[in-house]
């Protein structure tokens, strides 16, 4: 557990967030002083409430939004819903109820060593190019194997197999004798050179692929997916895009991307050009690789112009090497929330009110309620993929245990186990 030391000489916000991302001289307890210091006087913006269409007062604090009434934007407080084992309230840590502060807190929180060993191998997800992704798995003793839920789980943007969440939720599931997959997107966590494409938030398809390749390796009954921000909407692409097709069983999304113009746009709001301009960073530089081991593939930067925004990234990039007609017409193809009201099997989507650049669309809000199989989590606080709680030492991180408890509930309740 951590608690905030006293007050240090402070440093700029952009000093605060590199740390957070890349380290630094400084201890942990002194950056999380100064990141509170410096942070905590920035607004986040206005905590969205929402009312029935009668105007009634807004929801309270921790809202579950259940679809069982069909009215547009309608958002259901079920006291039943509550009382399901696995739902359990969540409080954020003292002094942590700012979204900013909850996302870069989130970003470098010290965590248990990840001791656990994995098989990795290497999935062909397109024969036409030869594109393979990186997975590492973590298989429970034959033979049960097979019958046990399966996880397969997919970072977020510019994370990796490796990144801290991805480590946590695989202990968590691990512990509870489930099966994990831990996959990397196309040339993320190192593997440039297995693939001579970059990657995108709608690549569905490849994750299917991975699926379909254990699940015909090992025989695999029950298989759930999981993913973080840009992977939250790749798993629930997917989920649409297969109904109840089997093995798959049930779904969770941490904070998805799930309406990716609104949210590419939000980055550009001016209290999120930090996170713009840390990920523009990590994408050009992961572009610059790509041009030198597929030479004559890629134009040079120079070539390209300036990049000053994740729009100006996907039109310019993005869109130009993967076919589509502009970052508009990405954004479209490739959200989840064109086939969020086709997912069939049990999902849970979880995200913060007070996230700084996920947005959700009224009109995908809609669909999302008035879908049976989906239960909508909305904490007031808990920034992005952060949800850092008031419980001790590792438990702090009540997203991924909810994602567990959400997962064994609803698949126990699916096989009647």
């Amino acid at each position: 557990m951590w608690a905030p030391c006293g007050r240090i000489r402070p440093i700029n916000l952009v000093q605060c967030y590199n740390q957070g991302i890349h380290g630094g001289s400084s201890s942990v307890a002194e950056r999380l002083t100064v990141a509170q210091d410096v942070v905590g006087s920035i607004p986040t913006r206005r905590p969205i409430f929402f009312t029935d269409r009668t105007g009634c007062k807004p929801v309270p604090d921790f809202q579950v939004s259940v679809p069982q009434i069909i009215d547009e934007n309608a958002v259901v407080d079920d006291p039943a819903f509550e009382r399901n084992a696995w739902f359990v309230p969540f409080e954020p840590r003292h002094g942590l109820t700012n979204g900013h502060l909850q996302t870069i807190f989130g970003n470098y929180l010290p965590r248990p060593a990840f001791q656990l060993r994995s098989v990795s191998e290497t999935v062909e997800v397109d024969p036409a190019n030869g594109s393979r992704v990186l997975c590492h798995c973590h298989w429970q003793p034959q033979p049960a194997r097979a019958a046990r839920l399966t996880l397969v789980l997919v970072h977020g943007l510019e994370g990796s197999s490796d990144s801290q969440y991805i480590q946590g939720i695989t202990a968590r599931a691990w512990d509870a004798g489930l099966n994990v997959v831990r996959m990397n997107m196309r040339t993320c966590g190192g593997t440039e050179t297995l693939t001579p494409t970059l990657y995108h938030s709608g690549l569905s398809g490849d994750l299917g692929a991975v699926v379909r390749h254990y699940a015909a390796q090992f025989g695999l009954r029950r298989v759930a997916l999981v993913g973080y921000s840009m992977g939250g909407n790749v798993v629930l692409k997917l989920a649409g895009e297969w109904g109840s097709r089997p093995p798959l069983v049930a779904v969770a999304a941490v904070c998805p991307a799930i309406d990716l113009a609104a949210g590419s746009d939000a980055f550009h709001e001016p209290l999120n050009r930090l996170y713009e301009k840390h990920f523009l960073r990590k994408l050009l530089a992961r572009y610059r690789r790509k041009a030198e081991l597929f030479p004559g593939m890629y134009a040079s930067r120079k070539s390209i112009g300036p990049i000053r925004s994740m729009r100006q990234f996907d039109d310019k990039i993005t869109a130009r090497y993967w076919k589509f007609r502009d970052a508009d017409d990405y954004y479209d193809r490739a959200a989840a929330a064109r086939v969020v009201d086709k997912i069939a099997v049990s999902t849970m989507i979880l995200q913060a009110q007070d996230d700084p650049f996920i947005r959700l669309l009224p009109q995908t809000r809609a669909r999302i309620l008035a879908n049976p199989h989906i239960a909508l989590v909305e904490p007031r606080h808990g920034g992005h993929c952060a949800f850092l709680s008031r419980d001790p030492g590792n438990e702090i991180h009540w997203a991924e245990a909810t994602v567990i408890r959400f997962l064994q509930a609803a698949t126990a309740e699916a096989h009647g186990s």
